[in-house]
């Protein structure tokens, strides 16, 4: 058997839930990788806007410590971050390069770097944005973890020479997210921080029905949504909607719909958290459609793909309840095959431990490393 990890996590956050998709999947992921054993330490940085919505601010399955910025980060963790088998810097993390650049500087083990929102920080960089992260973090960071899989894993190594880019998608935990029996309150319901670039397909695909079918009963979960959005009058809003009341939230609910960012829909291969949580409730899924959607859930079969307000119309008036109830059940079936917190604790396990084998290869002949810059760059580097 395997000895237990070390884990530093450096994530957005932790503690909450508000307005980020953050805190869900590390909550559901490090409470498995504990779970197998392993010690956890996450650091988050102290922001105010955190600060006033904290609903997890103490932990029970990782130790958890807030910093205030890089100075205290240095005094005070520097020693950790040091001696851990395993160091993993987040998405969108305040000063991500400048915490980035420590990492790589004072960590003696691994080195990864977390992608939550891969396709948004690929595009950030093709813009010149280096907020969290630069193309040569890409290939300092012994392992590039991704919510996004498909051909988005050869571009990290091929064009940004990342040593070993893997995907690690988001993950539900099943304890968290039983099947329930309610009473359903609501036809169709949505749940996620609004976007602009997600708003067209909402409004097509919910509040464009809701209009069209005054009956319907239709709810709208999340935080940022501007004022000046017209709500029809049968769509219930509720502004935030912490973890612990999603379940109830997607069991009162006919359907769900899952509503996908344009990066993502481009790069294809990035489910959504809510994909996982609804489908282990049982709640049958209506989704806009993106490449790899049918290596997740097999569509027709786990899920319902619809492009229009008459799509979901249809559904929401004729689909027999068998039907519908057969739906739920083959989706939850198919998550916990594959897509628990179990799961995506034993890849990332798999994927630390592989890439200190590379690491340590690479350490014991140097010319291994300069081969591996020389390749990418031969085949077009981070500028190409």
């Amino acid at each position: 058997m395997s000895a237990p990890l070390s884990l530093v996590v450096l994530g957005l956050s932790l503690s909450s839930s508000w307005g980020n998709g953050h805190a869900t999947t590390y909550r559901a992921l490090l409470r498995a990788v504990a779970a197998s054993g392993h010690d956890v330490l996450f650091l988050e940085r102290d922001v105010p806007w955190y600060a006033a919505h904290r609903d997890l601010p103490r932990p029970d399955f990782c130790r958890f410590a807030l910093y205030a910025g890089l100075d205290d980060l240095e005094a005070r963790f520097r020693g950790a971050i040091a001696e851990a088998d395993a160091v993993v810097v987040g998405s969108y993390v305040p000063d991500g390069v400048a915490v980035g650049e420590r990492v790589l500087d004072w960590a003696s083990g691994v080195r990864a770097f977390y992608d939550i929102d891969t396709p948004v920080t690929l595009a950030k960089l093709d813009r010149g944005d280096h907020e969290y992260l630069t193309p040569d973090l890409i290939a300092g960071y012994d392992l590039y973890l991704s919510f996004t899989g498909g051909p988005t894993l050869d571009l990290l190594e091929r064009r940004y020479g990342s040593p070993a880019a893997r995907a690690l998608y988001c993950s539900v935990d099943p304890d968290a997210y039983p099947p329930l029996d309610r009473p359903a309150r609501y036809d169709l319901s949505y749940l996620g921080t609004y976007s602009p670039d997600r708003q067209p397909t909402l409004d097509r695909l919910l509040l464009e029905p809701a209009r069209r079918e005054p009956g319907l009963r239709c709810a709208v979960a999340g935080p940022q949504y501007p004022a000046q959005i017209d709500w029809p009058a049968n769509v219930e809003r509720i502004e935030h909607l912490p973890p612990e009341a999603h379940p109830d939230f997607y069991a009162a609910s006919r359907y769900t719909l899952n509503v996908t960012r344009a990066d993502m829909i481009r790069a294809g291969y990035s489910p959504s958290v809510r994909l996982f949580e609804a489908a282990a409730i049982g709640t049958p899924i209506l989704s806009d459609r993106w490449d790899g959607l049918d290596t997740v859930l097999v569509p027709g079969r786990e899920i319902l793909p619809v492009d229009t307000a008459d799509e979901v119309l249809a559904i929401l008036a004729v689909q027999p309840e068998a039907e519908r109830r057969r739906l739920g059940a083959a989706a939850r079936a198919s998550v916990l095959r594959r897509h628990t917190a179990a799961h995506r604790a034993a890849e990332l396990e798999r994927h630390l431990r592989e890439a200190a084998e590379l690491r340590a290869g690479t350490a014991r002949n140097p010319a291994m490393r300069a081969t591996m810059v020389t390749n990418t760059l031969t085949e077009g580097g981070p500028t190409a």
